[in-house]
Order: C-alpha cells, then structure tokens, then sequence
C-alpha cells in the first residue's frame, strides 16, 4: 500500500515534468497502456505481449515505427501480418483496394482505417463491401488507429488495420 502512496504522490510532478518537456520530435510515440497501468496500480497488465506480435510504437507524416522498424507509405496489417498496402490517399481506398478479405481466413472482427490527419466518411459501397466479408469499420485518424490496434491485438483479438500515413490530409 506504502508504494502505491509514494507512486500516487509522484504524481503531479511526473505530469509537470511531462508538461514541461522539450519539443515533440518529428516521429511522435505512440501512447503506452504499460505506463499508465504501472503508474495508478504497479501492475502491468499488458507487458507479457509476444515480441513477434505487431506493436505501432510510433508515427510521422510519411510513414510509421512498427515492432521497431520504420516503414514508409501506408500499411495493411492483419493480426501479425504487416504488408506494404498502395493507397496513397483517402480516395483510392476502395473494395479492391481491401480484396485480400474476401480470402483471408480467419475474418478479422474489426477493420480499422486510418484516414491520415483527419477522419473522413467511408464511401457507402465501401461500407458494404467491407460488411459482406463479415467485419465491423471504424475509419478514424491514423494515430489513433495505429493505438486502437494495438490495443484490440495485445487483446488478442482478430483485428486488421489499414492505414495511411499521418500527413495525408485528404
């Protein structure tokens, strides 16, 4: 109980100091449940995550870290598969673009897609195209689809991201 006080006193400071912190670099991190829960709880929750599991750990306008490897351009990931994907931009997504889940078994639950800087509307064929293989859609910036990954596969659910890079505006 003692160190969960001391932790909880530290508090403050461990926000002020972040706070106060230097400039952003260019490639920016991704934030970390591992932090959070060993912050409040001294548990960590998820750090017995596989290392040849697929972890987002951060991103810049042209591309993204992953598993500690830069990779530039947009990706297509599916549970532990990661694959350089051609869109370049919001538009050229399209159900051909996402045909690879018309025969890839299993069906992920959840497709994620990362629309660069700003969230966009899915195209409604789209939409349907992507509910006749049986998945779900969430279409939202890329920063937070990278981290919504992240959490949905250190979950250990059947999840696909596609994502553009974080500077396509449109």
């Amino acid at each position: 109980m003692a160190v969960r006080a001391s932790t909880v006193a530290k508090l403050p400071n461990l926000i002020r100091s972040l706070r106060e912190g230097s400039p952003k670099p260019l490639n920016h991190a991704l934030p970390s449940l591992r932090r959070t829960f060993s912050l409040y709880d001294q548990i960590n929750l998820i750090n017995n995550v596989p290392e040849d599991q697929l972890r987002f750990q951060g991103y810049n306008d042209t591309g993204f870290t992953v598993n500690k490897v830069e990779y530039e351009g947009s990706l297509l990931c599916v549970g532990n598969l990661l694959l350089s994907w051609k869109p370049k931009k919001f538009s050229e997504i399209t159900s051909d673009s996402l045909s690879i889940f018309q025969i890839l078994r299993p069906i992920p639950e959840i497709l994620i897609i990362g629309c660069g800087r700003h969230m966009q509307q899915v195209d409604p064929e789209l939409r349907r195209f992507i509910r006749s293989t049986g998945m779900k859609l969430e279409a939202i910036d890329s920063r937070n689809a990278a981290s919504t990954y992240n959490i949905l596969n250190e979950e250990g659910r059947i999840v696909a991201a596609a994502v553009l890079p974080y500077g396509v505006t449109s």
